[in-house]
């Protein structure tokens, strides 16, 4: 049963009982006071015939009468003072009865100064009984009858009455409670929708419930919940999105290293080289080992997984950088039978050599990618920028503002079946940018693509 329903139902109980409780102490204070009244009456009434009877009965002839006319006599005092409420009785016999109703035990002295109801089938009597003050030697009760049967029907319809407007007040009550609980209890049935929106997805909804009472207080600090909940699950994915990225970027940049120490590793196994070869190559395996594992606390701290010291600025020849990516990209250009040339006027820069060489690195994937067969990819280096340029497919004009969001991939087909995640430039974007650097993309569809390294500030050692 819904709340409203219950207030509702409580409400008409309650004043329902109430109402019949009030109704009904009512009634029957009402009842005994109509029915001392009754009786005081009928005392009163009793008493003052009961008076004027017995000077009736001191009449001085009485002693002469024979029992008929004495029976005569007391009937025609009766009927005198009274009606036919009466019973006159003489000690222990009734004398005379103009009631109709039969005493039992007429020489009961309760009628002398009694006042009693009495049910008699389905009537309620009044019964007073009061001595008749005569001198002499006979003695006579005065007992008056009086039928208040209508004072119980009165109540008895009282009651009904009193019932039926209880009822009805308390059902025109439950209608008006059950009205104003359903327009009290509205800005609930908008908390209950808002919280099942939640609940199904919909973060951003909010109660919208603008009372300053309870309610409106309730709907604020659900309100302010959701805000909490809502950011800690922005949070959540920002942080998901983060480790998805870093788990991404290590795949990623541990392709090139492992292709490389694949490549040396196999003409270690497979081809008779010279020891200065043997040497070389087994060189080339160390040294992409040894940047294998820097590079993955590297990515993590520049991804914000943890922070560490494992970046680490240095000034660096940047010609040694370049002879370092050739090395690394040999086996890469050389399956794909690709050419790279390289050009370095600048000298030392301040850089991170690990992270900077996976920027170019991956700069020079990319070129490699887009390149054909016989293709050339130019690296050179002027003043405060760095070049890679390839004349491979190119990149659609809409497409080039994109290519830096992370798993973004212009020809996805060729991306998956070459290898890539997508993440490749936004890696090299967030790595330029700890270099105090952007990225300038410029491409033609069929001409090629440039990518050129931009430093904001020129490096004095």
């Amino acid at each position: 049963m819904k709340l409203r329903m219950k207030v509702s139902l409580i409400t008409a109980v309650t004043l329902l009982a109430g109402s019949l409780v009030s109704g009904a102490a009512v009634i029957y204070r009402s009842s005994l006071y109509t029915r001392e009244k009754t009786m005081e009456s009928g005392r009163q009434q009793t008493e003052a015939a009961a008076y004027a009877v017995g000077k009736e009965l001191e009449y001085e002839l009485m002693a002469y009468f024979t029992d008929s006319t004495l029976a005569s006599y007391y009937d025609y005092v009766l009927q005198k003072y009274g009606d036919s409420r009466y019973i006159l009785i003489e000690g222990e016999e009734v004398v005379c009865n103009r009631t109709g109703y039969e005493v039992k035990d007429p020489a009961d002295m309760r009628w002398a100064s009694r006042s009693v109801i009495q049910r008699s089938g389905d009537r309620y009597l009044l019964l007073v009984g009061r001595k008749v003050p005569v001198s002499g030697s006979r003695e006579y009760k005065l007992l008056w009858i009086q039928d208040i049967t209508s004072v119980y029907e009165d109540v008895y319809r009282q009651s009904l009455f009193c019932f039926g407007i209880c009822a009805g007040v308390s059902f025109l009550a439950a209608l008006l409670v059950y009205a104003a609980v359903g327009r009290v209890l509205s800005p609930m049935r908008e908390l209950q929708r808002a919280a099942q929106d939640i609940s199904g997805g919909d973060l951003a909804r909010r109660a919208g419930v603008r009372s300053r009472d309870e309610i409106g207080m309730l709907a604020r600090s659900f309100n302010e919940m959701a805000e909490r909940i809502e950011g800690q699950v922005a949070a959540l994915s920002q942080e998901s999105e983060r480790r998805r990225q870093m788990l991404g970027s290590l795949a990623h940049e541990m392709k090139t290293p492992m292709t490389s120490i694949m490549g040396y590793a196999d003409s270690l196994l497979h081809v008779n080289l010279r020891e200065e070869q043997r040497v070389r190559a087994l060189s080339h395996i160390h040294e992409e080992c040894g940047r294998l594992g820097r590079l993955g606390s590297k990515l993590m701290s520049l991804l914000g997984m943890y922070d560490n010291d494992s970046i680490q600025m240095e000034e660096v020849a940047l010609q040694e950088v370049f002879d370092r990516v050739a090395r690394a990209e040999e086996a890469h250009l050389r399956e794909k039978g690709v050419t790279l040339r390289q050009s370095c006027e600048m000298g030392v820069r301040r850089m991170d050599r690990d992270l900077f060489e996976s920027l170019l690195i991956n700069l020079i994937d990319n070129g490699i990618k887009a390149s054909r067969e016989g293709g050339v990819i130019e690296l050179s280096a002027s003043g405060e920028q760095i070049t890679i340029q390839d004349h491979g497919c190119g990149i659609p004009e809409q497409e080039i503002a994109r290519v830096t969001e992370a798993f973004y991939m212009v020809d996805k087909a060729r991306s998956r079946r070459e290898g890539g995640s997508g993440l490749g430039l936004a890696l090299c974007e967030r790595i330029a940018q700890l270099h105090e650097a952007k990225l300038r993309i410029e491409s033609v569809v069929g001409e090629g693509t440039t990518v050129t390294i931009v430093f904001y500030k020129t490096f004095t050692s």
